[in-house]
């Protein structure tokens, strides 16, 4: 469809015909988008004609200051309308523009002036031009409107909101000057007496007598129902959840919420009963049809705020549903019923300066009681301890006290602003801004309300989940409670935008934006292009896993692909497959990734810098899994850390050494490092098993016993051989060398052949010797008890056993304490 102006309302019949119209043209010249262009060519030319009278009118009302809120917003309204064809017209004919534009790279470039190409060619291309052209020209037209009417909407936003904030800063008489106060009674008396009149000249009308009477007994029925609806219908729906909580079960609070619900609607529709019956009577003027169209407003108000009490302090006299834990749970709901009171007070406070010609001071005096009022209400309440923090329990297991949460670290400041703004206001309705107090005070308490339906709504879904899921917990220990919270936050978030003074418009224009989209480097993302994305991605992800379990469980084991090789090409389909699917994910969300050529390039930049670490052990792991030097069940060492590889991965390697622990090790230390791996290729590896004999034994026959254990062994392979390593300080020491079947039994196979080999050398009578010292002292004489062996002789502790020495020989000079190290009895 084309842009342009709109044409005047046209009756069913003539749209039907239009659209059958439409069909059938769009059937015979799908493949001729010229044709297609040239049908809408006139109806294009008059919405823009229209376009251009409306937007000049709009422009010339904008600039006027007389224009009023009102006339403003339904002129906002019309050129919103606009924009938004503007914007299906901007974005018509995108695919075939595309195809177009395909079409023409695949020609190549034109040729350069004094060049020529074949005439074939040359007449394609320039059809081609013909009709990219006859496809844009609409677009960029579209586009210049849709521009022009989004200023246009813009302005009209920036003057409500000055206007707005000019009326909340604008300072009305002061309150609390005495002069004021005759002139409200004044008024207000005025007011009601005119209400009176009013009301007494419709009923002494002979026409509304005669109606009224000719509808008797449906005014009666009415009122009285209503009024049995009105007086017990709260009552009975709050008794009747008490009963359903009190008989317990896992599913009695969410049938008691239910329940409870009836507690609004009940009254409410006895409420309108009474209204209708009203209505039938015809006993209103004017000003009693305005009083009349609010008092269902206000009635839902006070049941509402009478049912968000009780949900919150609790049914009846049961510990368990409460949501606020303060000792005085009846006065709190008395305060939150005075709020709404207060609510209801403030709207007829409205209606009072809508029906009745009313002073700035009367309004100013009538506001300000309220404003006080209200405020005392919302500081007795965080009195009785509303956003309070939770003290901890001293015994958690003979306590009911819910734990507290990370929102309990918040209240404190919030508690704190909300003091704050329950004081301010009555002082700036005390000096005269009462539209500012007004601002502050009420949607104060409908924020406090709102937050109040929130937490009962996320126990009730919480109590939902409990039930399916069948826990006794009420849910809230769960995943599903977090994203029940987030959910209902986010949805809060637009009603809390709207009670701190935020217009629908506002919202549905940021919503708008929002649908748009945002450029990012010169690529628009959209909501829409998100979710394909996401969509895309999360099939290709799941197909990439179908495809490797398969592989993994069926395909790659009939193979005789050892297991290392299996998983790295496991792991390597699992990469392709994230890549293609991301890849797959980016084109069908319409993202042009040429135009992220800047945004790459920067980003390339910061890799270089900040990144290396990473990058370096992302290509160590595709090295790993391309030459796999290492494969998943090898037995390595690196870095000092020895054990079996259990995963390869592009960043890292889990490793699983002896003591069953993980030691992650990066790809790059791999790569770069040194590796042992003890198992590649095969697992045939050699043991060494040293072993020391007494000296003056006959090697040859050590040698021959050794030579006998290493081949009774089923692990050794044939040929193990003996080496005579040398002379030891204190033994001949020997070595088996043999070469394994199965390193990986190697601690095994040392185990057992250090067991034959004690056992065979205490039967043949081989001595294992163990190391020995001989200790000399070197001037024993300062040891304490030197003299207690000979007297007042000095004692030589290095003499050899069975000597003796003369006590009169005068001793000689001997070595302090020094460990015999060699073994050759010197002392050095």
């Amino acid at each position: 469809m084309t842009a342009g102006r709109f044409r005047g309302p046209m009756r069913p019949d003539v749209l039907r015909a239009l659209a059958f119209c439409a069909l059938l043209l769009t059937l015979a010249f799908a493949a001729l988008p010229g044709t297609a262009q040239v049908v809408g060519a006139d109806d294009q030319s008059a919405k823009l004609e229209q376009w251009d009278k409306a937007a000049d009118a709009a422009q010339e009302t904008i600039v006027s200051e007389d224009t009023t809120n009102a006339q403003l917003e339904t002129l906002r309204e019309q050129i919103s309308s606009y924009r938004s064809e503007f914007a299906k017209t901007r974005d018509a004919n995108a695919a075939r523009i595309a195809t177009l534009e395909a079409q023409l790279k695949a020609l190549g470039p034109a040729p350069e002036e004094g060049k020529t190409e074949p005439d074939d060619v040359a007449k394609l291309r320039d059809d081609l031009n013909d009709q990219l052209s006859e496809l844009k020209a609409p677009q960029v037209i579209a586009e210049e409107a849709y521009l022009r009417a989004n200023g246009l909407v813009t302005e009209i936003d920036q003057i409500l909101r000055a206007r707005q904030t000019d009326q909340l800063l604008t300072r009305d008489p002061v309150p609390l000057w005495p002069s004021y106060w005759p002139e409200a009674a004044t008024d207000i008396k005025d007011t009601v007496v005119l209400l009176a009149a009013e009301i007494r000249a419709e009923i002494a009308s002979p026409g509304n007598r005669a109606a009224a009477w000719r509808d008797l007994p449906e005014i009666a029925f009415l009122i009285i129902l209503g009024l049995v609806l009105l007086i017990r219908g709260v009552r009975l729906s709050k008794r009747f959840g008490a009963y359903v909580l009190d008989r317990g079960g896992r599913g009695a609070p969410v049938w008691s919420f239910l329940i409870t619900l009836l507690m609004i609607v009940v009254p409410f529709l006895g409420l309108l009963a009474i209204v209708k019956g009203v209505e039938l009577t015809g006993f209103y003027g004017p000003r009693g049809r305005i009083l009349l169209d609010a008092v269902p407003l206000w009635g839902g108000i006070l049941l509402a705020y009478h049912w968000l009490g009780l949900q919150l302090t609790g049914l009846a006299h049961d510990q368990g549903s409460q949501l606020v834990d303060v000792p005085r749970r009846s006065e709190l709901r008395v305060l939150i019923d005075l709020l709404a009171l207060m609510l209801v007070l403030e709207q007829a406070t409205d209606i009072f300066e809508q029906i009745a010609n009313v002073s700035d001071a009367s309004r100013s005096v009538t506001s300000f009681p309220q404003i006080v009022i209200t405020a005392l209400l919302v500081l007795r309440i965080l009195q009785l301890g509303v956003l309070q923090r939770r003290a901890p329990a001293e015994d958690t297991a003979e306590t009911d006290q819910a734990p507290a949460t990370g929102f309990d670290t918040w209240l404190p400041a919030i508690r704190r602003i909300v003091t704050i703004l329950a004081v301010i206001s009555p002082v700036l309705a005390a000096i005269g801004y009462v539209a500012a107090a007004e601002a502050i005070v009420y949607p104060l308490v409908l924020t406090l309300s709102l937050v109040g339906a929130i937490l009962i709504l996320h126990r009730f879904f919480g109590n939902i989940f409990a039930l399916i899921a069948r826990r006794d917990d009420g849910g809230m220990d769960s995943l599903f409670s977090v994203v029940v919270g987030f959910i209902l936050t986010l949805v809060a978030l637009p009603v809390l935008a709207l009670i701190w003074g935020a217009r629908v418009v506002d919202l549905t224009e940021l919503w708008t934006r929002f649908l748009q989209g945002y450029s990012v480097g010169g690529v628009v993302i959209s909501p829409t292009s998100f979710l394909v994305f996401v969509i895309v991605f999360a099939v290709g992800l799941m197909t990439t896993r179908l495809i490797q379990g398969v592989m993994r469980n069926s395909v790659l084991p009939t193979t005789r692909i050892d297991p290392g090789g299996q998983a790295a090409m496991v792991s390597g389909l699992g990469y392709v497959g994230i890549f293609l699917a991301a890849l797959i994910a980016i084109t069908s969300a319409g993202i042009n990734l040429s135009s992220l050529a800047i945004v790459a390039g920067a980003l390339s930049v910061g890799i270089g810098f900040g990144l290396q670490t990473i990058v370096s052990n992302f290509v160590s792991g595709i090295i790993l899994l391309i030459e796999r030097p290492i494969s998943k069940g090898d037995w390595i060492a690196v870095g000092g850390n020895m054990g079996y590889v259990r995963d390869i991965s592009v960043r890292s390697t889990r490793i699983e050494t002896f003591d069953r622990t993980d030691v992650i090790l990066p790809n790059s230390d791999l790569i770069s490092g040194t590796v042992i791996n003890y198992t590649r290729g095969n697992t045939v590896g050699r043991v060494i098993v040293p072993v020391g004999v007494a000296y003056g034994t006959d090697t040859r026959r050590v040698e021959k016993i050794l030579l006998e254990i290493a081949n009774s062994h089923p692990m050794v392979l044939a040929g193990p051989t003996i080496n005579f390593a040398g002379f030891g300080a204190s033994s001949l020491d020997f070595e088996i060398r043999a070469i394994l079947r199965d390193v990986n039994w190697m601690l095994n196979v040392k185990t057992e052949m250090n067991h034959m080999i004690a056992e065979r050398f205490a039967k043949e009578g081989i001595e294992i010797p163990f190391a020995q010292q001989d200790l000399w002292l070197r001037n024993p004489e300062v040891l304490p008890g030197a003299h207690a062996f000979h007297g007042t002789s000095r004692h030589n502790f290095a003499a050899e056993p069975g000597t003796e020495k003369d006590p009169d020989e005068a001793p000689k000079p001997q070595p302090e304490i020094e460990p015999d190290t060699d073994g050759d009895g010197d002392g050095r």
